[in-house]
């Protein structure tokens, strides 16, 4: 039988969607991790975009990402990597703050589903041979996030809209 408790195992309220927990005294813990959990994701998500961003941006590397697109049979090649930089950096910022976080992430999720299947899928699934694993990975993240907006502990939940 599931029960949600409450600090106590005698202010227990039945939950017909939540399964019954091994270590019931954990649960108080488990609840407050919780709440955070998806603004981590979110934020992690993010985040992690930025440093690529940054390195195209600041690190010189926006030459040699357009050089990349146009053999990759992008075009136009210096246009997308701007984009694309602008993206992982000021749209990786926005994704951790909350801020347009649906707009973000549709545009996550199509540059990698371009990354994943047309520019690493042929080296096949593993990350470490160059394959599609991580920008599908991403890709997948960015949907979910996506479908589920900003969430608490937004920007856009501090200005009140949500696109």
């Amino acid at each position: 039988m599931a029960y949600d408790y409450h600090h106590n195992r005698d202010d227990r309220v039945y939950d017909p969607d939540r399964p019954e927990p091994i270590i019931w005294l954990l649960d108080p813990a488990r609840d407050a991790l919780a709440r955070v959990s998806y603004p981590l994701i979110r934020a992690a998500t993010g985040l992690i975009l930025v440093p690529h961003g940054a390195m195209k941006l600041f690190g010189g590397g926006l030459a040699g990402t357009a050089e990349f697109m146009a053999s990759q049979g992008l075009q136009p090649a210096y246009a997308l990597a701007v984009y694309i930089a602008l993206l992982e950096f000021a749209g990786g910022l926005m994704m951790a703050a909350g801020l347009l976080t649906r707009l973000v992430a549709a545009q996550v999720v199509g540059f990698m589903a371009v990354a994943a299947f047309l520019v690493h899928w042929d080296n096949g699934f593993l990350w470490t041979a160059g394959g599609y694993e991580y920008p599908l990975y991403l890709g997948l993240v960015a949907l979910a996030i996506l479908f589920a907006g900003s969430g608490r502990w937004s920007l856009d939940r501090l200005i009140g809209r949500e696109i």
